[in-house]
């Protein structure tokens, strides 16, 4: 019987991981542009058509700003995806 509250606890941790987004932000090329944007890639496909794609997705915006400034990815600067 002591497996029960066990078993309880990890279904439970495993409802509140699944229902948190995995990503909050996403630095993108989308049609030849930088963009630091809240949507995830799915959604920026749908937006934005078959040229698009992820250079990095974090949490926080603050992360996605700094990524994109270390690599100097300055959002609406001319990118490609290859």
């Amino acid at each position: 019987m002591r497996r029960l509250p066990i078993l309880a606890s990890a279904l439970a941790a495993v409802a509140v991981v699944a229902a948190s987004p995995a990503f909050a932000y996403g630095v993108y090329c989308a049609n030849g542009k930088i963009e630091i944007d809240s949507r995830s890639f799915e959604q920026m496909r749908i937006a934005r058509g078959s040229g698009i794609c992820a250079f990095g997705q974090f949490n926080y915006l603050s992360d996605a700003q700094n990524f994109a400034r270390r690599n100097n990815f300055t959002p609406g600067s001319r990118c490609t995806c290859r």
